[in-house]
């Protein structure tokens, strides 16, 4: 019976400390920037909050920093792979035609001395410039290949430097405002990290 009423008589102490001492602060504006603040001269709890509301707002209106609102959104993987695409097919465009008409003439001068040599030099011409035409449009196609393949690789790397620098700049911003809430919080005696 004796440890039932023990642990009954410090089961009905401990809430009557705990509401004496009153409940910590669920909320707080420093506490939602990550940030702590410790009072320096013993400020009550309800005066700390009031300051930390204080200098929240102080920081907001100064630096214009809105440290509740989301960070850049960053493109869909889907919105992103449609960038690189589309930049691919327009470099395919850029990238000069003509290939096999170039290879079917370069082909058929070739065709038509080895054809000449070989006493007939039209046939060789012909088969010259067949040759080359078909070799001219696998050139063509490979420049092409090669120019989407860079140009897509090119947005790749211009998305995630566009990225890298918003994910920085919201950073910053973030930071001038911590560093605007900590300069009033300290002006009113209280160390914050």
């Amino acid at each position: 019976m004796r440890p039932i009423l023990t642990f009954l008589l410090i089961a009905c102490t401990i809430p009557a400390a705990i509401a004496q001492e009153g409940p910590p602060a669920a909320w707080s504006p420093a506490k939602s920037i990550g940030m702590f603040a410790y009072p320096k001269k013993s400020q009550s709890a309800d005066q700390q909050l009031k300051d930390e509301s204080d200098c929240y707002s102080s920081a907001r209106q100064n630096t214009g920093v809105d440290p509740q609102a989301p960070p850049p959104k960053e493109p869909s993987a889907q919105q992103q792979q449609a960038a690189q695409q589309q930049a691919a097919e327009q470099a395919g465009k850029d990238v000069g035609k003509g290939g096999a008409v170039r290879g079917a003439a370069g082909g058929a001068a070739g065709g038509a001395v080895i054809g000449a040599i070989a006493g007939d030099a039209g046939e060789g011409a012909a088969i010259g410039a067949t040759v080359g035409a078909v070799r001219g449009r696998r050139r063509q196609r490979m420049k092409e290949e090669k120019a989407k393949e860079q140009a897509a690789q090119q947005t790749a790397q211009a998305q995630q430097e566009a990225q890298g620098q918003s994910q920085a700049q919201y950073r910053a911003r973030i930071d001038t405002f911590k560093r605007a809430f900590s300069a009033c919080m300290d002006a009113r005696e209280y160390s914050v990290k």
